[in-house]
């Protein structure tokens, strides 16, 4: 989630800084960008789904058995 913030806050600074300077590729870069946070939510998710099936859970103190 933190991550997330902090590339939304890259996004917010390119697309006001590329506005400021009439130059469109911060807008384009800040896209690139948003397809790649997509991608991280998309794996996080993916990875959930694979120990819920696992486990049959998604507690916390479930992580354990992650070792190895």
């Amino acid at each position: 989630m933190s991550i997330e913030l902090m590339l939304l806050a890259v996004n917010l600074n390119m697309i006001s800084f590329s506005a400021y300077m009439q130059d469109i590729s911060g807008q384009i870069f800040s896209l690139f960008i948003l397809l790649v946070a997509a991608a991280e939510t998309s794996i996080g998710l993916a990875i959930l789904v694979i120990f819920y099936r696992k486990c049959g859970s998604i507690s916390v103190d479930d992580f354990n058995q992650m070792k190895g």
